[in-house]
């Protein structure tokens, strides 16, 4: 997604025409939001283009400022490598993910500049989507949300750099086929396993590289619509990233969390989360 979140709902108001506008210039949107039938949802890892929010920061002071807010809270150009890359760099977990983030929260604050009695009635966040969407429903504030993104995104670097994988999304084959798959490709200590389950028909594997490139031919040769490598340095949700998610736990487990205002759609159980301790289990 390259502007932010997605608003999951076919209907719009004309108050938001013209942040809509400059999201999809191509389109019409003319009916009314309906509050009771609207989730926003922010993307992850796998998402991220160089350029990204550079036209929202253009054309709204708002997005601006939660760019120069990110740089100094980061002590790093956040902006400038959303912006220009180049797209190794962008591409780089370790920037990737509070790009993403700082991304998601300055579309979010246009669309809450304006329509600030809108509360939607759940929020949701694919992977790292998920620290966006705490944001938005008021359970994590933006710069404690962007420290603990930095440090997902330093951890996750570090475990990659020790177990090197990657990850791959699969069109066109269901869960049992992409695990039989799965069991194939796996050699000794190369193996990958299902990180995602998107929907029906997009599943995303995760794992060591040489796992991977066995899997992509034996996916092809089952009829896979489309193999797809992500644009990611590491291989996320795997056996590969244990160690990271025990650090991680412990930078959770010291941030500020609140009950969020809005529920939150799990990524583990996709249940809504209500409450502090929810979320942290999650």
């Amino acid at each position: 997604m390259s502007h932010g979140f997605f608003i999951f709902q076919n209907e719009f108001p004309s108050s938001v025409l013209k942040l809509f506008d400059n999201f999809f210039p191509d389109k019409d949107y003319a009916m009314e939001l309906n509050a009771s039938k609207t989730a926003l949802i922010f993307p992850g890892q796998g998402s991220q283009v160089v350029g990204m929010g550079q036209d929202l920061a253009s054309a709204y002071p708002i997005a601006r400022a939660t760019y120069v807010h990110a740089n100094m809270v980061l002590d790093a150009p956040i902006s400038d490598i959303s912006w220009d890359g180049p797209e190794d760099l962008l591409n780089d977990t370790y920037n990737t993910q509070p790009a993403l983030l700082v991304h998601s929260v300055a579309a979010l604050k246009i669309f809450k500049e304006m329509m600030p009695d809108f509360r939607p009635k759940y929020v949701a966040g694919h992977s790292l989507g998920e620290l966006s969407a705490l944001v938005a429903a008021g359970a994590l504030d933006f710069p404690e949300a962007l420290s603990l993104t930095r440090r997902r995104g330093e951890l996750m670097k570090l475990a990659g750099k020790e177990k090197p994988g990657g990850m791959v999304a699969i069109l066109g084959l269901d869960t049992t086929v992409v695990e039989s798959i799965c069991e194939k490709a796996n050699v000794g200590d190369e193996r990958v396993q299902i990180a995602n389950d998107n929907c029906p028909g997009q599943i995303v594997v995760s794992g060591a590289g040489g796992a991977l490139r066995r899997l992509i031919d034996i996916a092809n040769a089952a009829g896979a619509r489309k193999v797809v490598p992500l644009m990611v340095s590491i291989a996320a949700h795997s056996y590969l990233m244990a160690h990271a998610q025990e650090a991680f736990n412990e930078a959770v487990d010291g941030a500020k969390l609140r009950d969020p205002m809005i529920p939150i759609i799990g990524n583990v159980t996709a249940k809504p989360l209500k409450y502090t301790r929810d979320i942290e289990e999650d």
